[in-house]
């Protein structure tokens, strides 16, 4: 289904006495935007759609000044409307308060402007005979993906407001990350307690009402949860097992992609690893989570210098041990083609029940495209091709 056309949307910004920056106005409007890039914000700029003190201005480069009012105009994507869709769901538990759901690589967890429809959620709502969920976004859409954690930019001197609260008949899901996180944030999360990334496949909870909802948020913030990973890596570590830990953060180069930080620029990140079998020139890992960030296993994965096989984002989509030429490169562009995504899937899941209290496990299987690859690189003696 194609994105709905977006529709004007008026911003103003008053510059208060005190400004003394002298920004480029395509500088200062990217910043305090939500969402916006700065082409963007170059691209309307030309196009006419900003205003300075009643002018018209064309050219990004004009410095901004105290006093200064400026009006532009964004282009605003229409209302977010989460309908109930019958999308096929494997089930792997289900009571009162949580279901455990094993997703399949290529979807995304939750609607965002990006991903509209099709999203687990709009399963789950199916899944559960919820209602229909509407909200209206006063600023911008959101490009980015699914596990993204974008940053709230806001201005003392915007003067619309950016906060909504959505409307929905009963969900039949928890509603405690229903609501936006933050100004500007569209992303709607009914249930959703912990996330995967789109291509990544595996275990992940849901919770059916509140109380649950708390209850494993509780755990998930205390680390109390079990969460254990299965990858195929390029290489071999030098150590057959050990812990990861690292700052992370948004990588200032690229925004899809999350990066190790120094020591308190980012939101500390453990990982525990282990390797369960060598292919030559690959592995297959396991991986537990004592934190969940962004990325998390991707990007200590790649730290190691051994990144995960497939990964377009953080380089496992080439070859990356040996040579790149002949026979290889054909064995290894048909492994992609067989399994066009990061080979990583969520394989267990555990948790004290929040009605029982009881330590529950649920375990998931490799899904085929990873157990063709692993089957071919066990047959082929790649060492030696």
């Amino acid at each position: 289904m194609s994105e709905p056309e977006k529709q004007p949307f008026e911003l103003r910004f008053d510059i208060p006495p005190g400004y003394r920056e002298a920004e480029r106005l395509d500088v200062y409007l990217t910043r305090y935007i939500q969402n916006a890039t700065r082409a963007k914000v170059q691209k309307g700029i030309k196009e006419g759609m900003v205003m300075v003190n009643g002018d018209v201005i064309k050219k990004g480069s004009r410095p901004v000044q105290a006093g200064d009012r400026i009006d532009c105009v964004v282009m605003k994507a229409p209302s977010m409307d989460i309908l109930p869709e019958a999308i096929d769901l494997d089930i792997r538990y289900e009571d009162d308060d949580v279901i455990i759901v094993n997703k399949a690589a290529g979807m995304v967890v939750h609607p965002a402007f990006g991903h509209r429809t099709g999203t687990l959620v709009h399963a789950l709502l199916h899944h559960v005979g919820g209602g229909p969920i509407h909200m209206d976004d006063p600023e911008g859409d959101q490009d980015a993906d699914d596990d993204s954690d974008p940053e709230s930019r806001s201005s003392p001197s915007t003067v619309e407001p950016t906060t909504v609260e959505p409307t929905m008949d009963d969900p039949g899901l928890s509603t405690v990350n229903l609501a936006p996180r933050f100004d500007g944030d569209v992303a709607l999360r009914p249930g959703i307690v912990h996330r995967l990334d789109k291509d990544t496949s595996g275990l992940l909870v849901v919770a059916k009402n509140d109380v649950a909802h708390v209850s494993l948020s509780r755990q998930f913030a205390n680390r109390e949860t079990n969460r254990r990973y299965l990858a195929i890596l390029w290489g071999r570590p030098e150590e057959e097992e050990g812990t990861i830990q690292t700052d992370l953060a948004r990588d200032t180069r690229d925004r899809r992609k999350m990066a190790t930080v120094k020591e308190g620029k980012g939101k500390h990140a453990i990982t525990h690893y282990k390797v369960v079998e060598h292919f030559g020139y690959t592995c297959l890992a396991e991986f537990r989570l004592e934190t969940g960030r962004t990325h998390q296993i991707r990007v200590h994965a790649a730290y190691l210098g051994h990144a995960i096989f497939g990964d377009q984002v953080y380089g496992g989509d080439r070859i990356r041990k040996g040579k790149d030429e002949g026979k290889r490169r054909a064995f290894y562009a048909n492994l992609f083609k067989m399994l066009p995504r990061q080979a990583l899937h969520a394989a267990s899941l555990g948790f004290r029940h929040p009605s029982t209290g009881e330590q529950v496990n649920y375990e998931a299987e490799l899904p085929d495209d990873m157990v063709s690859v692993i089957e071919r690189l066990r047959l082929f003696d790649i060492v030696r091709m």
